[in-house]
Parts: structure tokens; sequence; C-alpha cells
């Protein structure tokens, strides 16, 4: 599958302060001639506190996604986002998928696609 970037005008994806993938600022510069103000984060809390809300702002963007192709590369962010998340915290896929793995055999997963409508 060929990369393609959509472009969106959600509310989310223009909220600014955000993390942006390192080359941007420079891809913005590019294409516009018109240079982007930004800051080097720090400190590992305020880096975590940023990278959970692009999490949500790419979430969003799946949520919102239409086609194929739209799908894949929303979730190529948010996985993007989950790998520097587990890379923080020490946490590798391989453990993710033992998690997943007992949580599904305790409680299912999601592809029976049921629906709670309420709770009697």
């Amino acid at each position: 599958m060929e990369f393609k970037h959509f472009k969106t005008n959600l509310g989310p994806e223009n909220e600014y302060p955000k993390l942006v993938r390192d080359k941007i600022p420079a891809i913005v510069s590019a294409r516009t001639g018109q240079e982007t103000k930004n800051r080097i984060l720090e400190s590992d809390e305020e880096y975590l506190k940023f990278l959970l809300h692009k999490v949500q702002e790419e979430a969003y963007e799946l949520a919102n996604a239409e086609g194929r192709e739209h799908v894949a590369e929303e979730a190529a962010d948010v996985k993007e986002l989950l790998d520097t998340i587990l890379e923080m915290h020490g946490l590798t896929w391989a453990e993710v998928q033992e998690v997943q793995t007992k949580k599904a055999a305790e409680r299912g997963g999601f592809r029976g696609r049921v629906l709670m409508i309420e709770k009697a």
C-alpha cells in the first residue's frame, strides 16, 4: 500500500500547541515559506502529556477516516504514538500482546459486535 497523506480540517487537528512528527516544521516551511514556532519538550512528564493528547487527536481522525487507505494512514499515526509511549514505559509489543491475550481469554474481544444497551 502506497502512503498518501489525507488532508482534513477536523477541529482537534488544528489546535495548538500540538505535538508533531519530527520533520513537520521543515515540511511546513518548504511548502509555505513560513517558519513555525517550536520548542523541544525536555521533561518526560510534559512529553507524555502531549503524546497522550496526540493519541486522542489521532483516534478522532481515525474515527472520521473514510476508506481503506485513509484508515491505514490514521492507524499508522496511532501506532507510531503507541510505539513511542510503550518505549517511554519500557514496554514491548510482546508484553502488550500477552496482556491482550489474557484479557481476550477472560473478557472476550470486540469481534462479536456486542452493543450493551443498558445495565439491568
